[in-house]
């Protein structure tokens, strides 16, 4: 356990991973909340939603059809509204002449490819309430996706089984990208509380030429330590930790540690981290891929049985770049990032603002608090129990 004292005291805790530092309030559990308050999730939601732009045999807002997919096949789809495209207008920043404006006013284009995918073609069933099973499929299309725009010269290329896009089955009618991407991005935003837009549950997948600054700001310190430490690997190393001490340790099986970062940000944040290291989803064998699947949905089954409501989040994968070098593909360390709002209750929410967004991220409830928490809430799914 860490120093009993950490618990009653203020104090700041050193990020690895990004080379920050947080701090961490938990005298503050204790004052009362006259703020705003979060609607409870009370609304049912139907198998089939016929104005569903996601549901099997629905058109999208663009006129497109979607295939009568099936849970062993999700469905795939270039995003109708991407953030990024794959063609556009050249842009030539101007020549650097070492002017005020040229060194201050920088710009560069970026392209990519994104996509969308369906996790299932019940229009009410969120990861929490599918079996490892029915998750398992998920994880294999994240996987098709990530291969299918590798670069060729990747370290990765070599372990990676054969894919295409062009199109692999009915589900995934899309083509094959028309550059090298340097970064794939797969994510979740789930719950209207995360801007998620269509409760019919889904993914995305952002693919980019260049490399995003969360994952770039992760890698430097990777790559920092496998330099200083002999050629260990900083999440592996931290795994073991975490395995060994328990009480930062959400939900554990042979290949996976669902666990309370010592550095998390958000109260009931959650990392899945691999034990052993591995660089990307190529190299997750049929066994790990079970076992990554078992533990996302311990996470979020627990995460909606702690306050039992449709629990809000956004998850994502962070792991190798599709194109860099050595030392950045050798860094790398699958791990996935689980980022929930909610503090107190289903109606309380935490908002960076103020301290938060001027100096540094600060935290009430310890991530040992957090962690206990949501151990306590193995179990059936809450709502199977109701009425």
């Amino acid at each position: 356990m860490p120093d009993a004292i950490l618990d009653d005291i203020s104090h700041r805790r050193y990020n690895a991973l990004r080379g920050t530092w947080i701090l961490v309030s938990p005298h503050r559990t204790k004052r009362p909340w006259q703020g705003q308050q979060e609607g409870a999730t009370q609304t049912t939601l139907p198998e089939y939603d016929p104005s569903c732009y996601l549901c099997p045999g629905n058109k999208r807002a663009q006129g497109d059809a979607n295939p009568k997919y099936t849970a062993e096949e999700p469905f795939v789809f270039v995003n109708d509204y991407s953030a990024v495209k794959e063609e556009q207008a050249d842009y030539n920043p101007p020549d650097q002449d070492g002017s005020i404006s040229a060194r201050l006013l920088r710009a560069e284009s970026t392209t990519g490819k994104c996509y969308v995918i369906t996790f299932n073609p019940a229009h009410n069933l969120t990861l929490a309430d599918l079996q490892p099973s029915q998750i398992v499929p998920i994880i294999r299309a994240w996987t098709r996706i990530y291969t299918a725009h590798l670069s060729p010269k990747s370290p990765l290329a070599s372990v990676s089984q054969p894919t295409t896009l062009a199109p692999v089955s009915h589900t995934e009618s899309i083509t094959a990208p028309k550059a090298q991407y340097r970064y794939m991005q797969i994510f979740e935003n789930k719950g209207a509380a995360m801007g998620c837009s269509n409760p019919h549950p889904h993914g995305q997948i952002w693919t980019t030429t260049s490399l995003p600054e969360e994952p770039a700001a992760e890698l430097v310190q990777l790559s920092k330590y496998r330099r200083e430490q002999g050629g260990a690997h900083l999440l592996e190393d931290y795994a073991q930790l975490e395995s060994e001490k328990k009480e930062r340790v959400v939900y554990e099986n042979a290949s996976f540690l669902a666990l309370c970062p010592w550095w998390a940000t958000w109260p009931f944040e959650v990392m899945v981290v691999t034990k052993k290291h591995r660089r990307a989803l190529v190299d997750l064998s049929e066994q790990e891929k079970t076992e990554l699947a078992e533990a996302l949905q311990e996470v979020t089954r627990r995460y909606d049985n702690l306050f039992e409501t449709h629990f809000p989040y956004s998850m994502g994968l962070h792991q190798a770049p599709l194109e860099g070098t050595k030392d950045e593909i050798e860094s790398s360390h699958f791990h996935i990032h689980f980022y929930p709002p909610l503090l107190r209750s289903a109606t309380v929410r935490k908002f960076l603002v103020g301290y938060e967004m001027l100096a540094e991220p600060q935290r009430d409830i310890t991530p040992e608090q957090a962690a206990a928490r949501l151990r306590n809430c193995a179990g059936v799914l809450y709502r199977k129990n109701m009425a």
